[in-house]
């Protein structure tokens, strides 16, 4: 005898399952979070590297680009004579390093092949992953094209790195043209910008980047991107500072050696090359633009102040707590003539600050709901 139903019983009663394009969308987007949050501290260590390689002058030791034969490095004494024979044809060997054995050429070596291995690294883990997400068909609607470019943005890096390199294996040139190594540099930081841009949106779903656009704050929004680029251009210059070796010139603050503007700042012929080759210009105008860019981020600071939303006010405030430590660090590096250790520190201070102010304009732009505790 079957049971009575009760009349308000549907037919169909079962509960219904969640579509299962959401759950594997879901799990998609977190694991293109590990895939991206890989690439990003791959990224950051070959900014800590390549300017460790920069500041122990190792940049021009490997005199060839080879992107596959290049990954093995010397096995041989008659390997390691050989990579030496190619680096003493070079103006910085016949210049500045004339006196090098074969035992200090090797530490120089191994800072480079280093810098290289590791953007070898950062391409294969991006290729493996994007051809397991695409093959797999994990890729949310919209997203194959961006992280596409990630990819095209890390082979031009590569170019580029070598473009830097060769800048500095003729003529009489014994470092690389500083200007090149600012567009490498700012690449570099483009990518990582993108990666984490990208990692902040996929943690959320698309219905929730939609709902969350809502209660976007469009004017601390724009502020924030002026203030991006901002700290862009500083990159750029502290580039061309480190290419110089501008900071060891003048290890005075606030002075430069005395003076507001040195003397020498417009010197060299023609008048443009000052900007990217007078060291007492370019630290004057890396300067300059760091106490622009602290007036003007306290000054977004101070705006953001206004949000209702804790977590608008909460992310600004610690990006201007990291924009202080990094000007205090920028002053320490400068007095102390930018020994390694305090240069890299401010170079990795860089990169903080730029994700930080990133994290604070996603949200302003994603603004996370805020709930009302109850008393």
């Amino acid at each position: 005898m079957s049971n009575n139903r009760s009349i308000f019983e549907e037919v169909d009663q079962k509960k219904p399952e969640p579509p299962i394009t959401s759950r594997t969308g879901n799990r998609s987007r977190k694991g293109l979070v590990i895939w991206l949050g890989i690439l990003f501290v791959l990224v950051v260590a070959m900014i800590v590297v390549g300017g460790l390689t920069r500041l122990t002058d190792s940049g021009l030791s490997i005199t060839e680009w080879a992107p596959i034969t290049g990954a093995i490095p010397p096995l041989s004494a008659t390997d390691w004579l050989a990579e030496f024979d190619k680096y003493q044809a070079t103006p910085e060997f016949a210049l500045v390093n004339h006196a090098m054995t074969l035992d200090e050429f090797k530490t120089i070596y191994w800072w480079e092949w280093g810098h290289r291995f590791l953007g070898r690294i950062v391409g294969l883990v991006w290729f493996v992953g994007f051809v397991w997400f695409l093959v797999r068909k994990a890729i949310p609607m919209g997203w194959t094209l961006r992280l596409l470019a990630l990819g095209l943005l890390g082979g031009l890096q590569g170019a580029i790195g070598w473009w830097m390199v060769s800048s500095g294996l003729t003529g009489r040139m014994v470092d690389v043209a500083s200007y090149r190594l600012a567009i490498h540099l700012g690449l570099a930081f483009l990518i990582l910008g993108l990666i984490a841009w990208f990692m902040m949106e996929l943690r959320l779903s698309g219905a929730a980047l939609l709902q969350a656009r809502r209660r976007r704050d469009m004017a601390l929004m724009r502020l924030s991107t002026v203030m991006l680029v901002v700290l862009f251009l500083q990159i750029l210059l502290g580039a061309l500072v480190a290419g110089i070796d501008a900071g060891r010139s003048f290890p005075t603050w606030p002075s430069m050696n005395g003076e507001f503007l040195p003397s020498e700042s417009f010197g060299y012929t023609p008048l443009w090359t000052n900007f990217f080759e007078n060291p007492a210009l370019v630290q004057f105008n890396h300067r300059m633009l760091g106490y622009l860019a602290l007036v003007f981020g306290l000054f977004v600071w101070w705006r953001s102040r206004g949000s209702a939303l804790a977590g608008v006010r909460g992310a600004f405030a610690v990006a201007t707590v990291m924009l202080l430590l990094q000007m205090v660090l920028g002053i320490v590096t400068a007095i102390y003539a930018a020994p390694l250790h305090a240069a890299i520190t401010h170079q990795l201070g860089a990169v903080v600050l730029m994700v930080l102010t990133l994290r604070a304009r996603f949200e302003a732009a994603y603004p996370a709901e805020q709930r009302i505790a109850r008393g």
